[in-house]
């Protein structure tokens, strides 16, 4: 299609360099158009969802029976008019051939009458009834599969390995959690009601029609299958155009996310007619794809109508015809039944053809969801060693030809070796892709080594459970998490059992005590789902004050300091150094100035280890180190 091209197009320019819509958006604007196409398998990802009902079959059973019941009194309300009408014919004849007295003024005739009426209205009042509870139990099932999709997306979660996070982004799967669940959700909840309803109705008007008048009812389904198949056509056009709308609104979108997100940078740059361009061209691309989307589907209601009243006139013509042949078979009130047969005929058939158009999107949303709950799940371990108890801890670490690569062609650590004494401070330099990262990854058992043996006082850490192991462990990271929710509660998610007195402990050994008591609240202050309302550097004394809380033999330091100021450097500086005292302790650092006084300094290169010594030692040999020392340091 045109406008899907010329949207790649556009992607493609805006994510090469020195272009004139450059800056790296195209790769947002290629995730849009690719979570909107149709399923890759169709008819197995359908009976797949169509399984995940199986649960709720006897709620499914009792819905198609309210959908029946509804269903017979709609279907019969006709058939009772079209007495009422033929009563109302026969009263007036007989007050003209009869006298006054007869037909439409006799008592015992208007008795009949209004009986048939209050009978109609007990018809649609018990049928509206029936179509609730269908409609309630069908939306109930609904929510429930969308609610145990939820928590399987969340489980799951927890159960991927560490390695699925590095290969997917948290927007795609944080869009199969929101809109794909919600695609699925909203599309069962409004189509499982629509599907059950149409269908029996479309049943049981067919059968009440053949058992009134045949010839009447093949005029009427006759001209139904042009209704559907003009419906399907336009629908299915509709559909492409509505497709690209999506993709040029999330560009849209994109566009002016880019901008907010980034004002600071578009104004320092210049770069506002740059963005009013871009945004002007998506914008366009948007006004028009819209206004085909909706001029298109607008023809869907006319043409029904169309069909509809050739229906109607078919049904009207081969009705007099039949009632000049046979004046007494084909009744003014069977004409009138059939007229308003057509009229809820069509409803359910228009019903059932959208809701074919739909099913493609949530089947794809679907196809989603089940590629994401089939992920391999994180290895277990059938019998893990029982871990010591805390005190029983000493942190001794040793790496044994440890050989490791993300890609198995590609390794990223090489035969690596060293060993590390209890409560020893360790530090990890080198430059970036040399492996630093890559050892706390597997020292943190994110992965496991292809090769080689990580060994916790003389115990292979791989024959321990990950979750039981990784307790042992506290981590302090460049990139702060903090979530939404009090001071309390963050320092507390170190360990969930720590009593207030303890987690005030920790934060006074941390250096965060003093800023917080400042604080109106306190410890109750909230952080905010932005963390803006605190600075890098309070933020960081947090995430040491929860590490302090988790009481682990194992400290591991990811360029802690490397975000904050001077002064606040020396005061989560001094925190550190409290919380890693007679513990072991692995500090990744860029700057040299915070590993001087290491016991233990690694020197990284290509995935091997060059060097090892004090920072004194590694100065005397003159190598990697000192080379590194000297150009941060050289006046």
């Amino acid at each position: 299609m045109a406008g899907r091209d010329s949207l790649k197009r556009a992607a493609k320019d805006d994510a090469g360099q020195g272009t004139d819509l450059g800056g790296g958006y195209g790769k947002s604007i290629a995730d849009v158009i690719n979570t909107l196409d149709k399923p890759t398998e169709f008819k197995k990802t359908f009976f797949k969802l169509v399984k995940s009902f199986s649960p709720y079959k006897y709620l499914f059973l009792l819905a198609a029976v309210f959908s029946a019941a509804s269903t017979v009194f709609v279907v019969f309300a006709p058939k009772l008019m079209a007495d009422i009408v033929n009563m109302l014919v026969n009263g007036v004849t007989k007050m003209v051939y009869e006298g006054a007295g007869a037909g439409l003024r006799d008592p015992s005739y208007k008795e009949g009458i209004y009986g048939m009426l209050l009978l109609i209205l007990s018809f649609y009042i018990l049928g509206g009834g029936f179509l609730y509870a269908q409609s309630y139990i069908t939306a109930t099932v609904a929510q429930r599969v969308a609610l145990k999709m939820r928590g399987d997306i969340n489980l799951k979660i927890s159960r991927l390995p560490a390695g699925y996070f590095d290969r997917h982004s948290y927007g795609d799967i944080l869009s199969r959690i929101t809109n794909d669940v919600d695609t699925v959700s909203n599309a069962l909840n409004s189509n499982l009601s629509a599907i059950v309803r149409s269908v029996s109705t479309v049943l049981g008007m067919t059968v009440m029609m053949f058992t009134m008048n045949v010839p009447l009812t093949f005029a009427v389904l006759i001209s139904l299958p042009l209704s559907f198949i003009i419906v399907r056509i336009i629908a299915k056009r509709s559909q492409n155009y509505f497709r690209e709308r999506q993709n040029y609104l999330g560009a849209v979108n994109g566009c002016i996310e880019e901008s907010y997100g980034g004002h600071a940078v578009v104004k320092a740059f210049g770069l506002e007619e740059r963005n009013e361009r871009k945004f002007g061209v998506f914008n366009e691309k948007l006004f028009d794809i819209g206004w085909k989307s909706q001029a298109v589907s607008g023809l869907i209601y006319p043409l029904i109508v169309f069909v509809g009243n050739l229906a109607y006139v078919a049904v009207i013509v081969l009705g007099a015809y039949l009632a000049i042949a046979d004046p007494t078979g084909t009744t003014l009130g069977l004409m009138y039944a059939f007229v308003q047969y057509v009229k809820e005929f069509t409803i359910p058939i228009n019903q059932i053809a959208q809701i074919s158009n739909v099913l493609q999107s949530t089947v794809a949303a679907a196809e989603r969801i089940y590629a994401f709950l089939d992920n391999e799940e994180e290895r277990k371990e059938d019998k893990p060693e029982k871990l010591p108890e805390y005190g029983g801890i000493k942190g001794g670490v040793v790496f044994e030809n440890v050989t490791f690569g993300y890609d198995e062609n590609l390794p990223v650590l090489k035969n690596l070796s060293f060993d590390i004494k209890p409560g020893s401070r360790v530090a990890i330099v080198g430059q970036t892709g040399s492996g630093k990262t890559t050892i706390v990854k597997l020292l943190m058992r994110f992965y496991d080594a292809d090769g080689g043996r990580i060994l916790l006082d003389g115990t292979d850490i791989s024959l321990y459970d990950k979750s039981e192991y990784r307790r042992l462990v506290s981590m302090v990271l460049q990139d702060i998490w903090l979530f939404n929710g009090t001071i309390r509660e963050n320092i507390r998610y170190g360990r969930l059992d720590a009593t207030d007195d303890e987690v005030k402990a920790a934060a006074v050994m941390a250096g965060a005590d003093k800023f917080i008591t400042s604080l109106k609240d306190g410890y109750d202050a909230v952080i905010n789902e932005e963390t803006s309302n605190f600075s890098e550097g309070e933020k960081q004394l947090l995430s040491v004050a929860r590490a302090v809380v988790r009481r682990s033999r194992i400290v591991i330091l990811d360029e802690a300091t490397s975000s904050v100021d001077t002064l606040t450097e020396r005061i989560v500086q001094d925190a550190l150094d409290k919380i890693t005292k007679d513990k072991t302790c692995f500090i990744i650092a860029h700057r040299l100035s915070t590993i001087v006084n290491a016991d233990l300094i690694l020197v990284m290169r290509d995935g091997e280890l060059t060097e090892s010594g004090s920072h004194g030692e590694l100065l005397k040999k003159n190598g990697i180190y000192a080379a590194m020392y000297d150009t941060q340091f050289a006046k």
